[in-house]
């Protein structure tokens, strides 16, 4: 695992890439690739990588070229089929000098061109430069497990694994996209390819990027696809769970590929628990796992997590946060995700990360994606209860289900049916609405945006994000059922766009961790999402195929568990006296005047009342304090103090190829 960073001149020789601009840009990801970094120059191309190095540790220094230096490349992620990979292209003839999946990246892109990204089987994000067409190709795996990010700055185009980056590049404008806010304030993430910066992008999901002094294109390779309402999988329950059983083990299999111990994380869920089942059986060694809990034990999950690793025998490693510990290193989990985040979850698993590394573990594997894929979520069950309530709006019964969906939360065992459908009839009877299942948490969500100055208001407009969502929907949405058009919402945007990243890749590469993530090869992906809608959600019992096929092989009080969402304490951890000194000098009057993103006499009551002691946070205050002030960390990162790199700091190990 890796960070990369390029520049391609599209001019003249004035804006020829440079030495220094290329180590200034992997000097401010270094974290990603502690151990080496490479760079390849020439006046046209500088492409540069930082190496986490995982896969033949000795003779893996990217950049690496092949075919009498047509092609160069440099490459963040895991190719898990490469051996497979490897063994045909040398049936082709084709000889190998490393024993690095980079390498046969690099030889299938030769061999194949852009096909070859059908034959991957991994998390990734490419950049090949062919000099014989002076063509760049950049691309990223089908679910966005892996970061890529570009702009164009005159006569440059410049990619980065990270905004900050590109950020080091001069003349590249640095300034907040107020549409991108207004994206994050409604849905937790921008619609991709937007960001939170203006004019910089990132590669879509699934997609590659050819760009050449002839011009550029983005072309889609997968998506997520359901198919048509009765053309489900005719398998039987039974059948169909041990067709998953093999895929999945297979994806565990490939994913325990690697040079270096691999661990994994016990969250106290069916999920992670799954996952470790299945490396106890592939690999029946002792396994390291890691788990993280909270003080605040309306948040914590300890006793489930050790049961769990007491039932695989693992050698398993709990710790506990605070939520001061919380506050204090959000300021670091924000500058890593370089965007807004509406919780503090990330956090913890920034620390979760930091303890595997300090325990000289480079990879784990998680249990991400089950929910998505199989239909785990809270959101897909409230959908549900929500068109069987809309058949009879008048009813006071129906609306009672809901309470089932959240026990853990004190106010919902005491709502009544007023306050249930006040709640939860946000557009109760617009059940043909292709959003249905996400309105109400957009709509929540989007309250957020009462907090903005007139300024930014004014500046969008009257703009409504749900009119990007329009432009990226799969075509045949409308022929899907209920479910699959809230996995297929779920998975474009949500997990793409803020778990796999805010939550996934950046708070586990901060601390130059690799995170693997089973549940999200795209075999078992395409598989599940051929099911019947009722072996993944049968009435309201979530992931049920998933349960059967583990029915005895975890513990049964986690097989059985009600679903509890991953949560952190939000203004415990950012208000009131555990408040660290950051926050209160951020969303000070004077800080919020000098930004203008954010209305100063808005924020000063919202900050005054979550400060007041035995306060109750509505979940919107909640986000609402969390959004305000990581953009206003964002600005204080990137914008006005942009402090990324300190002076004369370098990647370690740098090697330099030129021509």
């Amino acid at each position: 695992m890796c960070g990369i960073a390029g520049i391609l001149n599209l001019g003249g020789l004035e804006t020829a890439p440079t030495e220094q601009l290329l180590t200034s840009m992997l000097a401010a990801i270094r974290y990603r690739g502690p151990d080496e970094s490479g760079i390849y120059l020439n006046h046209r191309i500088g492409l540069g990588n930082v190496r986490l190095s995982i896969l033949d540790l000795s003779s893996g220094l990217q950049p690496i070229s092949v075919r009498d230096k047509r092609y160069w490349i440099v490459y963040n992620g895991e190719l898990f089929n490469y051996i497979e990979i490897r063994r045909e292209l040398e049936r082709l003839g084709i000889s190998f000098v490393t024993n690095t999946d980079t390498e046969v990246v690099i030889q299938a892109y030769a061999q194949w061109g852009p096909q070859c990204l059908h034959q991957f089987i991994g998390q990734f994000a490419i950049a090949i430069w062919d000099s014989q067409k002076g063509e760049l190709f950049l691309a990223r795996d089908r679910v966005g497990i892996r970061p890529l990010f570009y702009t164009r700055s005159g006569d440059r185009f410049i990619f980065c694994s990270e905004i900050k980056g590109i950020f080091q590049v001069p003349d590249v404008r640095r300034a907040i996209n107020h549409k991108g806010l207004s994206q994050i304030f409604s849905f937790w993430t921008t619609i991709t390819p937007d960001t939170p910066f203006e004019d910089i992008f990132e590669i879509p999901p699934g997609h590659y990027l050819t760009i050449g002094k002839e011009g550029s294109s983005i072309t889609r390779y997968w998506n997520l696809t359901f198919p048509g309402n009765g053309n489900y999988s005719r398998l039987s329950l039974s059948e169909a769970a041990e067709e998953l059983r093999g895929l999945f083990k297979d994806a565990v299999r490939i994913r325990l590929r690697a040079d270096v111990e691999v661990a994994a994380y016990l969250s106290g869920g069916i999920d992670s628990s799954v996952t470790t089942a299945f490396i106890h059986e592939l690999e029946p060694g002792v396994l390291n796992t890691f788990s993280i809990g909270f003080s605040d034990k309306a948040f914590d999950e300890t006793t489930y997590q050790l049961e769990a690793a007491k039932y695989f025998n693992t050698n398993h490693t709990a710790f506990s946060c605070t939520s001061g510990e919380i506050g204090r290193f959000f300021y670091d989990t924000i500058r890593h995700t370089e965007f807004p985040v509406l919780r503090t979850a990330p956090t913890p698993m920034y620390l979760l990360s930091k303890k595997v590394r300090e325990h000289n573990i480079k990879v784990v594997i998680t249990g991400e994606g089950a929910d998505e894929m199989l239909a785990g979520y809270n959101i897909f069950k409230e959908a549900k209860i929500r068109r069987f309530w809309a058949n009879n709006p008048q009813s006071d019964i129906r609306p009672l289900l809901l309470k089932k969906l959240y026990p853990y939360l004190p106010m919902m065992k005491e709502a009544k049916t007023s306050v249930l459908k006040m709640f939860f009839g946000y557009k109760l009877t617009e059940t043909d609405n292709p959003y249905y299942s996400h309105l109400l948490r957009w709509h929540n969500t989007s309250r957020i945006q009462n907090y903005f100055s007139g300024a930014v208001s004014g500046s969008l407009g009257g703009y409504d994000p749900l009119d990007e969502i329009g432009k990226n929907l799969a075509e045949n949405l409308s022929q899907w059922g209920d479910l699959a058009k809230s996995q297929y919402l779920e998975s474009t945007i949500f997990m793409s766009g803020y778990l796999l990243s805010s939550q996934g890749d950046r708070m586990a590469m901060a601390n130059s961790v690799e995170g693997r993530y089973p549940f999200l090869d795209h075999r078992v992906i395409e598989f599940a999402a051929g099911l019947p809608e009722s072996y993944k959600l049968n009435s309201l019992n979530e992931k049920f195929i998933l349960k059967k096929m583990m029915q005895g092989k975890i513990p049964e009080s986690i097989l059985h568990r009600h679903k509890q969402a991953y949560r952190a304490p939000v203004s415990s951890s950012l208000a009131g006296a555990q408040a660290p000194d950051y926050a209160k000098e951020m969303l000070n009057e004077s800080a919020i005047r000098h930004t203008g993103i954010f209305d100063p006499e808005k924020v000063n009551k919202l900050v005054d009342k979550l400060g007041q002691p035995g306060n109750q946070a509505t979940e919107v205050e909640n986000m609402a304090i969390a959004g305000i002030l990581s953009t206003q960390l964002l600005d204080h990162f990137f914008i006005s103090d942009t402090i990324l790199v300190a002076p004369g700091e370098k990647p370690a190990n740098l090697r330099i190829f030129k021509d």
